[in-house]
């Protein structure tokens, strides 16, 4: 893990922004705000309401910047995309199941006679 400080969006160095982070510090790199749950010490996606701060009040959106006073930004918070386990097992998914839509070139005679049944 590396002690710099990275935009947990693009990876950018955030040496330019002095500490403490405020709520609408941006990435210079990128623009997204970087006083986010994804950039702090206490997110864990392993964990209840994905924050380890039992105090903290709960934050929906974890890439929104936020009013949360326990924020401590981490260094190590970039995950490329091809690394990340989620992305990894989304990515798996969709290669075994599809995406869940329908091209237009597609088309299921089920699905249709389906839907013919059910217009009468």
């Amino acid at each position: 893990m590396t002690d710099i400080l990275q935009c947990y969006r693009c990876g950018a160095a955030l040496e330019a922004l002095s500490l403490p982070l405020s709520r609408q510090d941006q990435c210079p790199s990128c623009g997204h705000y970087v006083h986010v749950c994804r950039m702090c010490q206490h997110f864990d996606r392993g964990v209840a309401r994905q924050c380890r701060e039992d105090d903290a009040e709960e934050v929906m959106n974890k890439v929104n910047a936020n009013f949360c006073d326990w924020f401590a930004p981490a260094p190590g918070r970039y995950v490329a995309a091809d690394t990340d386990p989620a992305a990894s097992a989304n990515a798996a998914l969709d290669s075994l199941f599809g995406d869940g839509s329908l091209s237009n070139e597609e088309h299921d005679p089920a699905r249709q006679a389906a839907e013919d049944l059910f217009r009468k």
